[in-house]
């Protein structure tokens, strides 16, 4: 795991300390782990961490359904 997805996995953690781990593959949103009061706060997060500014308005939900899917669209070497 990135440095970067490391520390989006600590900071949803932290907002849920009942929580120990996430899997890549745990569905972020339909667990609420992510609600719609903590979503934009969260995207500013992804900007800040994978270095370019996120869309809101064109955002698909899966682009950052799982921790697997935030790797995939927003971390990994030649995403633009």
């Amino acid at each position: 795991m990135s440095e970067a997805l490391q520390q989006v996995k600590d900071w949803i953690l932290k907002r849920h300390p009942d929580r120990e781990d996430i899997p890549g593959d745990l569905d972020l949103i339909e667990n609420r782990l992510i609600d719609s009061l903590s979503f934009v706060e969260f995207v500013f997060l992804l900007e800040q961490h994978c270095g370019r500014p996120i869309e809101m308005e064109t955002l698909e939900v899966d682009a950052i359904r799982t921790l697997d899917a935030i790797d995939a669209n927003f971390f990994r070497a030649g995403v633009k």
